[in-house]
């Protein structure tokens, strides 16, 4: 796949007209930093023209710096378009929602408007961007037969896509054009079987063009509660835990104890206990 430089790309787009100009002018993009090692992680290797694998724990901010930076490129001309793809989970038959079918996708785009707005400190940054054509939702169900040049296409939440979804998307990748996944397995609508989660990494992995990031623990950002909950759910479930991508969690979870059900504490450094029931107790 031949590949521009951001300049190029850049230059090239300035033959699309003024009409990315008049956005600007129309929406203003906050500047975000990263707040954790592997954020900025894959800050860098974004601005690498990397492809990202980011993976690991909710509340992380995967999706979060995945569509600041595919916006921030698209607007300052690096690409000239963003692609959102999600998989119709959990019953993957939008058959119960009232409404039409460009109506019943709304529900899977609520995250992605909340980031938008919330990005641009206004409430209709994400459908502005929408009809400029800058942003497109899309599920995985219509694919087929397209390319993808040129543009950004984030898949999110890619642990509740089988391996013959993840395959046709990334097979729809064009020219001048860049790949962001972005999922958890611990939050897999799917079993073991069907997720194309693992087989995805396996593959990945073996492409210099790709760069694989895992978040953990300490790279839980949503709120305390949320890094305080996580913890402690990992503690007292880590021994039934199937061996996949959360083996680091585990592995992490064990030293936040030091082995001891007895050794836990949260993020303001209350002791806490957990009982051989699984009662947790706040001292």
């Amino acid at each position: 796949m031949s590949k521009l430089s951001k300049r190029q790309r850049r230059q090239m787009n300035k033959h699309n007209g003024s009409s990315e100009n008049n956005l600007k002018n129309n929406l203003k993009l906050g500047r975000i930093k990263p707040k954790t090692i592997n954020q900025e992680i894959a800050f860098n290797k974004y601005n690498q023209d990397k492809h990202l694998v980011l993976y690991g724990y909710a509340g992380t901010g995967k999706s979060y710096i995945s569509i600041y930076n595919a916006l921030n490129d698209v607007l300052n001309g690096g690409y000239n378009k963003m692609y959102i793809f999600r998989s119709v989970v959990p019953t993957r038959d939008m058959g119960f929602l009232p409404g039409s079918q460009k109506d019943k996708m709304k529900v899977y785009e609520e995250p992605y408007k909340q980031i938008t707005n919330q990005m641009f400190n206004r409430g209709d940054a994400y459908e502005i961007l929408k009809q400029k054509d800058i942003v497109e939702f899309m599920s995985t169900s219509f694919v087929r037969g397209i390319t993808l040049d040129n543009s950004i296409i984030l898949i999110d939440e890619f642990q509740n896509m089988t391996d013959h979804e993840l395959n046709s998307l990334i097979t729809r990748i064009g020219n001048n054009s860049k790949l962001i996944l972005c999922g958890d397995i611990r939050q897999s609508d799917l079993n073991n079987e069907q997720t194309g989660f693992k087989q995805t990494i396996k593959i990945l992995k073996n492409m210099s063009t790709v760069a694989m990031i895992e978040f953990g623990i300490d790279d839980i950002v949503r709120s305390g509660f949320v890094r305080d909950y996580i913890i402690a759910r990992e503690y007292v479930k880590y021994e039934t835990i199937y061996p996949h991508s959360a083996d680091s969690g585990i592995r992490e979870a064990k030293a936040h104890y030091n082995g001891s059900r007895q050794g836990l504490s949260d993020s303001d450094w209350r002791s806490i206990s957990v009982s051989d029931n699984g009662t947790i107790s706040v001292k």
